[in-house]
């Protein structure tokens, strides 16, 4: 089975893009090189080519790759929206996006094949649909392309920074300043590859943060993408002293960042948070067809309110069945 990608901005070396690509190890990807499964304009690359834009890069995947067809899979999903053209979900967390290694036949892709959805092609083989991602303990507005028309028009709506996407995260400590931008090179870690690192040569990332809402422990953000790197938001809040809370790859520390006379506090926030409190929690883009303006949002997930709650320490929150309107997120500019 062959996939294409298109580079889409100057890159780093090819082995370190074919792993990021296929989110495997660049010992895989350099495996995939040595053995010329790695082609462009016909040629066997070598792994250490710096790749261009525009350049279409092809990989002969062994046979024991996926198959080219999806199991189906069952599970309740929340659409917001849905046309013939496209269709925006509110994943929950702990769905895996589209299969790969460890998660073929349980992923969103195979709930919507088993749903009946029909899908596009997509870009890349072994992604129908799929026009972004959310990372699998992420919550959130995600918009997928049932027509390769749709597929195409929103795919490069996303590259010229057509679609707002704006999460709210719960982070620990406070931000410095407010609006920040945290503009900060992103690369795959070098020795642990299934995580992210800022590390200079990487691939150029921006992040826009705004406080929401200013906590004893923490900070509720309003978070606008400006690139879409893989765990960007993550690894751009570690990198300024806020990670996530609930995040178990770029914590940092978690709970342990509190000054000890408030520890039992900070302890009994990070007991309460069950993944990552990272949500998409709006998404703006005009329609790829229609050409009509689509605002769509989505509230702090259930799952996630008693963390909430306890980080304000504000027991209502517990009771409000719009947490993140009460506490004026979606009222801000940033």
């Amino acid at each position: 089975m062959n996939i294409t990608f298109c580079v889409v901005a100057t890159s780093d070396r090819l082995d370190r893009f074919l792993a990021d690509q296929l989110a495997i190890s660049r010992t895989q990807a350099g495996r995939l090189i040595a053995d010329k499964r790695v082609t462009a304009r016909g040629k066997a690359l070598r792994a250490s080519v710096v790749l261009e834009r525009g350049v279409e890069v092809t990989v002969a995947l062994p046979d024991e790759q996926p198959p080219r067809s999806y199991a189906p899979s069952h599970a309740v999903l929340n659409f917001v929206y849905e046309d013939e053209h496209l269709a925006v979900l509110d994943k929950p967390a702990g769905l895996v996006v589209h299969p790969g290694p460890g998660h073929w036949d349980d992923t969103l892709v195979n709930v919507l094949v088993g749903r009946g959805t029909e899908l596009s092609r997509g870009s890349t083989e072994g992604r129908p649909g799929i026009v972004h991602r959310l990372d699998r303990d992420t919550s959130g507005l995600l918009v997928v392309a049932k027509s390769d028309l749709a597929h195409r028009r929103l795919a490069s709506a996303i590259e010229r920074r057509q679609v707002q996407r704006v999460y709210a995260a719960l982070v620990w400590g406070h931000l410095r300043k407010s609006p920040v931008d945290i503009e900060a090179p992103i690369a795959r870690h070098p020795k642990e590859r299934k995580r992210m690192t800022v590390a200079q040569g990487g691939r150029h990332a921006v992040t826009h943060a705004a406080l929401v809402a200013r906590f004893a422990h923490s900070d509720l953000l309003r978070i606008r993408l400006g690139t879409g790197r893989t765990h960007q938001i993550r690894v751009h809040l570690a990198h300024v002293g806020c990670p996530v809370v609930g995040d178990r790859e770029y914590s940092f520390g978690g709970s342990r960042r509190v000054t000890p006379s408030a520890r039992v506090e900070a302890e009994r926030l990070e007991a309460l948070a069950p993944r990552q409190l990272l949500h998409a929690a709006s998404l703006s883009f005009a329609h790829p067809v229609t050409g009509v303006p689509l605002t769509l949002t989505s509230e702090w997930p259930a799952d996630s309110r008693p963390a909430l709650a306890a980080a304000a320490g504000d027991a209502n929150l517990l009771a409000q069945l719009k947490p993140l309107h009460y506490l004026g997120f979606f009222a801000s500019d940033e």
